[in-house]
């Protein structure tokens, strides 16, 4: 044990001695992580979601401002009408809403489809819409029986009915638990994953190519520890250069990201220490799989970037056919990455992790069992 140890403390050293390491390990994570944090960002809490709505206001008049207060009050992302595509619906409010309200005459609203506009936002658009109706005749209804402010209607009237506090409130949100993983939630363990299973497959794929062409390999099998302990210290040095990555990007998440780490803080660290040793496992069984060193580097390099494009490191899976989510799950970062969702974006406990531990375990196991097998002085 204690040459096992030796052995996975010197391979540190010797990989942070490197400064050009610290491009990879932290710098061009780092970048993606703001990159994708900032392209995938939504619009609010992806708990209660604010679809967007393009309103077409014909109505000169005061009416028209205030059910435009209300429909902000429901949640509505009121689009600029410069933005006009990307609406999921569009309100129009006709020229007349304001006579017709003040001379008690019924009045419509139209409410105009898209055909590319999802399911789920246009039916949350048409419910808000619908709240928003009730609320506006609620306020037009207080304010007509209003026995001590009688006369017309007038919007400081309105107003001041409106801001009476209500004695009953509701809040309504998105059922369940799964919500789409979005901006710095989706983008810092996507990119964590991705490249701590990168980073451990090319440092240990051409490392282990480099020591066996210099012979420190055969220096090392000579000496008086077994092939699995040889085997075990190598994957022990590539899981702490895992945990440097890992411990960087946690703090920088936490403080510079606000990535909700929080009570579920030991899961993740469960989660992401488990798969630097699986990923370790994997760069020292690619080293002992093959000897060219460039050849080492290009099929680590492609070997990381499919796993963690078919994993959902660089879209959310949730967003996907349900084929890529079959797929991710015959993969080590499908199943880390699951696992820190379950605690980062939809809030669940330490129990959501143990299942995905468990694959994960398994994924190492049998990459350990491998990498024994097949290495080679």
């Amino acid at each position: 044990m204690k040459q096992l140890l030796a052995i996975g403390h010197n391979d540190l050293r010797l990989f942070l001695k490197h400064r050009s390491a610290y491009v990879w390990l932290f710098i061009m994570p780092l970048a993606f992580v703001y990159f994708m944090g900032f392209a995938s960002r939504g619009p609010g809490d992806p708990y209660n979601r604010h679809p967007p709505v393009l309103i077409e206001n014909e109505d000169t008049n005061f009416m028209g401002r205030i059910f435009l207060d209300e429909l902000s009050a429901q949640s509505l992302w009121l689009l600029n009408p410069t933005n006009r595509e990307s609406a999921a619906r569009v309100i129009r409010i006709p020229p007349d809403f304001t006579s017709n309200v003040l001379a008690g005459t019924q009045t419509r609203l139209q409410f105009l489809q898209r055909d590319s506009t999802a399911e789920a936002d246009a039916a949350l658009i048409e419910l808000r819409l619908v709240r928003a109706l009730i609320a506006i005749n609620g306020h037009l209804l207080e304010a007509a029986t209003q026995t001590n402010a009688p006369g017309t209607l007038t919007e400081d009237k309105l107003h001041t009915v409106m801001a009476e506090p209500n004695p009953v409130s509701l809040n309504a949100r998105f059922a369940g638990r799964k919500p789409v993983p979005t901006g710095f939630n989706f983008s810092l363990p996507g990119n964590l994953v991705m490249y701590v299973m990168m980073n451990l497959l090319i440092f240990g794929g051409s490392t282990l190519a480099a020591e066996r062409r210099n012979g420190v390999i055969k220096r090392l099998s000579i000496s008086p520890i077994t092939r699995v302990g040889l085997v075990g210290g190598k994957i022990y040095g590539l899981a702490l250069l895992g945990v440097v990555q890992i411990l960087f990007f946690l703090v920088v998440g936490r403080l510079v990201f606000h990535v909700n780490l929080g009570a579920n803080l030991p899961a993740v660290l469960l989660v992401l220490l488990v798969f630097a040793w699986v990923a370790g496992s994997f760069g020292i069984l690619v080293g002992s799989l093959l000897t060219a060193h460039d050849r080492v580097v290009g099929v680590c390099v492609l070997a990381s970037l499919l796993m963690g494009a078919l994993g959902g490191c660089w879209w959310p899976l949730e967003v996907g056919p349900p084929a890529m989510k079959i797929v991710a799950l015959c993969l080590p970062t499908g199943w880390a990455l699951q696992a820190l969702h379950q605690v980062i974006s939809f809030g669940n406990g330490f129990s959501a992790v143990l299942k995905p531990v468990v694959v994960l375990l398994g994924f190492g196991a049998v990459a350990n069992l491998l990498a024994a097998r097949f290495f080679r002085s």
